[in-house]
């Protein structure tokens, strides 16, 4: 669909849609660049302070994965015009407070009358033009790097269903309402030649964005994954959301070796992500003082010269 968009020719786009970026990059100056991105979604956790807070860490997600800086935001709220007032109130705290965290400043927003609750943001950041990172920057032979475990989507939905234990949502919350800021500034210490996030389209999905852009292969190591904690448990269980099958129905024709892989793991790998981790592509040395100097930095795989298929599983 997006192909036959109109497109206007503009010098100073540094990044657009064309290879699914994380979010679009505008030259201001030959100094300064303007990030944008947006994100929304529907409620993942039963408390709205927190639903607000991780839509919060979610949007901004999109900035750090592009090596820049948020500055400003603009809410986006969809709320039953008969809903509770003070449950939104509480997500529009929890958001606002995550943003204040993020240096970053609410200036506006816009709300309509819906029966189905939606909140997020449009977020604006800065970048040196020359640094920029992209999901097309990827070299054979750099390391792949992640920087939080897998599994939001499962233990949601395991959530939903009732067989979730309370400690095992709370590990995911936690992992979702941490900003991938500190993240993004260890990365940038590094010579990193590539950056994406792991949200929606799952590790998978994702990892097939960044060879296709960069005309790479990926080669994943199943065994240094890590998972949230119950989520192989639930996967094992059947606690997959529709994303996650929408996603493997879309990109499993771009891997290589998964029926080597557990039925569970396997899902784990489509499995879409809230405010997940970065996805760095450096050298191996890089990425070896990455893991020391981050806490929740791992090296998951390596990135090969283009072969038969984009993602490689060993």
């Amino acid at each position: 669909m997006l192909a036959r968009v109109p497109r206007v020719a503009n010098e100073n786009v540094l990044v657009g849609f064309d290879t699914a970026d994380d979010a679009g990059v505008y030259k201001l100056t030959p100094e300064c660049a303007l990030v944008q991105t947006v994100d929304f979604f529907t409620p993942i956790v039963d408390d709205p302070y927190t639903y607000g807070a991780v839509a919060a860490a979610n949007s901004l997600s999109d900035i750090y994965a592009m090596g820049a800086k948020p500055v400003s935001a603009l809410s986006i709220v969809a709320y039953p015009g008969k809903g509770d007032l003070d449950d939104l109130e509480q997500i529009l705290k929890g958001g606002a407070e995550k943003m204040r965290e993020a240096d970053c400043v609410v200036i506006g927003g816009h709300s309509i009358n819906d029966d189905e609750i939606k909140f997020g943001y449009a977020v604006t950041g800065t970048v040196h033009p020359d640094r920029v990172m992209t999901n097309a920057g990827v070299r054979p032979g750099d390391a792949l790097v992640l920087t939080k475990r897998l599994g939001t989507g499962v233990v949601s939905t395991a959530l939903k269903r009732g067989i979730a234990r309370d400690e095992d949502v709370q590990a995911s919350i936690d992992s979702m309402l941490a900003l991938n800021r500190a993240a993004c500034e260890r990365m940038l210490a590094f010579d990193a030649h590539a950056c994406t996030d792991i949200t929606g389209f799952g590790l998978i999905g994702h990892a097939r964005e960044v060879a296709l852009a960069s005309g790479v292969t990926l080669e994943i190591e199943v065994e240094r994954l890590r998972f949230l904690p119950g989520a192989v448990e639930y996967a094992r269980q059947g606690a997959i959301p529709a994303g996650l099958k929408n996603n493997r129905e879309f990109a499993s024709c771009n891997v290589e070796n998964m029926r080597a892989v557990p039925e569970e793991i396997e899902n784990l790998l489509y499995d879409p992500q809230t405010s997940g981790g970065l996805l760095v592509s450096m050298p191996e040395d890089d990425a070896a003082r990455f893991e020391q100097s981050y806490d929740g930095a791992y090296r998951i795989g390596r990135v090969l010269p283009r072969q038969d298929k984009l993602i490689r599983l060993l």
